[in-house]
């Protein structure tokens, strides 16, 4: 069964940092895309970052990029999403999500979505 749980959120203040953690289990690692979404109250869920597994390949929303990494410990079959210089905008549910479905690219699973999700991780940014 795959399994994917979130942790690292909290309440931070404007231009702070956060690191989100997602652990997985269930299904070979290597062999999915793992990505990020997040949805604020009022609003649609929208993606933010994936990384395929198989060779690190990565990508971003426009609205995350140079700010927010995405990274993966193979090892422990965990995501990182490295959050800095964060916004009062970036205040929202994150989500993890996973499919094995790792021939897309660009905004593709941000678009379509991702087959396995978490339950979320509640980022707040003060200003």
């Amino acid at each position: 069964e795959v399994q994917l749980g979130e942790s690292g959120g909290g309440l931070v203040q404007a231009e702070g940092s956060l690191r989100l953690s997602c652990a997985t289990s269930g299904f070979t690692f290597d062999d999915y895309v793992i990505g990020w979404f997040r949805q604020a109250p009022g609003k649609e869920r929208e993606g933010v970052s994936y990384i395929r597994n198989s060779d690190g390949s990565s990508y971003y929303a426009d609205s995350v990029k140079d700010r927010f990494t995405i990274s993966s410990d193979n090892a422990k079959n965990t995501v990182y999403l490295e959050m800095d210089s964060l916004k009062p905008e970036d205040t929202a549910v994150y989500y993890c999500a996973a499919t094995p479905r790792t021939y897309y690219s660009g905004p593709y699973y941000f678009n379509y979505g991702m087959d396995y999700w978490g339950k979320g991780t509640l980022v707040t940014v003060s200003s």
